[in-house]
């Protein structure tokens, strides 16, 4: 079979399987499951028809099989359907890859491999990786950072004509992380609820279905640190010690240290002044986002943030119980506000 350059991001796979394009076989493996699910999802329902699947589509399970067996399957023609689909779900169960090595020389040219390698990567330098990689799909599935968070939100929801503002993105990114499976459970939520005469997304809006204060959350705490405003800053930690599911230290510690970091950078800016050069700087996508590093640096010294940067340290390590023999995470979240704003 002819080499040829597959795709390999997401969208582009999935938007070659609506087109009907099919790959001999896929590995799909990485840490996030939510986009290996969705790719084998739509390969096991989309394929075929329903009746065509109970002859022609095969669902197991890596602990059920062996790669010779699997191996066997993939060179079966299809009965009825017009290509046949195995799916090897946790395929990290399985062992001897390599006996399918030489399946991949020659795959069936009517047989379609799913291979799902969850919470994990497969060795690229492999023979049988390598030979996918050649005439399939090898797609790494990545878990997304924070940081990554409000953009995805706003894509999501673009797609479905809806908007949403930076504040409202932010509170759902720091109340529900980087679980994208949950994620977009509460998007889909948010949808239901959003009137057809105004597609737009409010804190409001968010306070009400998802559960978060749209006055004492995450992000409104980076907010008064950054302007070092110390009674907003004291108002939401006095909330948090009250409400521990609303915040705590192991939620915003990602968030503050991602900020200082980048405000450390942006001391060293060519023209630490000029909005637009801060923002080329930090590779920001827009001005307006540099904002918050401008009032940073006037709130902050280089040095007060490298040392800020390094309590922020030295309170994730005794929040996982590292030197740290009693003190409970409330007050090491109030012991870390009251270093960064005195």
């Amino acid at each position: 079979m002819p080499e040829k350059k597959a795709a390999t991001t997401f969208d582009a796979i999935m938007r070659d399987l609506k087109d009907g394009i099919y790959s001999p076989i896929y590995i799909l493996m990485g840490e996030e499951s939510y986009y290996i699910d969705q790719i084998s999802d739509y390969i096991q329902n989309h394929s075929m028809s329903l009746d065509q699947q109970a002859f022609d589509q095969t669902v197991v399970f890596g602990a059920d099989v062996n790669a010779a067996q699997v191996a066997d399957l993939a060179m079966q023609y299809p009965m009825m359907a017009p290509r046949k689909v195995i799916i090897i779900k946790e395929a990290q169960a399985m062992r001897s890859f390599e006996k399918l090595e030489k399946y991949v020389e020659k795959p069936q040219s009517r047989t379609v491999l799913v291979i799902c390698y969850k919470n994990g990567t497969m060795n690229r330098r492999s023979k049988f990786v390598a030979g996918v990689e050649r005439i399939g799909v090898v797609f790494e599935s990545k878990k997304m950072r924070e940081w990554q968070l409000p953009a995805y939100i706003q894509g999501y929801l673009k797609k479905h004509d809806v908007t949403i503002d930076e504040k409202s993105a932010n509170m759902m990114a720091d109340h529900i992380g980087a679980d994208l499976n949950r994620m977009n459970s509460e998007l889909d939520k948010l949808l239901i609820s959003i009137p057809q005469e105004d597609r737009r997304i409010t804190p409001e809006m968010v306070e009400k279905n998802i559960g978060v204060s749209k006055d004492f959350n995450a992000f409104e705490l980076r907010n008064a640190i950054v302007n070092r405003d110390v009674f907003k800053a004291n108002q939401i930690i006095k909330y948090f010690e009250s409400n521990p599911k609303a915040g705590s230290v192991y939620s915003f510690l990602p968030l503050l240290f991602n900020f200082f970091q980048n405000l450390l950078i942006a001391f060293y800016a060519p023209n630490r002044g000029d909005k637009q050069s801060v923002a080329d700087f930090l590779e920001l996508k827009s001005v307006w986002g540099v904002n918050d590093y401008m009032a940073g640096m006037r709130n902050y010294t280089g040095k007060k943030t490298l040392q800020i940067l390094s309590k922020i340290r030295e309170t994730d390590t005794k929040s996982k119980g590292l030197d740290n023999p009693n003190t409970s995470a409330g007050d090491l979240m109030k012991e870390l506000i009251y270093y960064i704003l005195h």
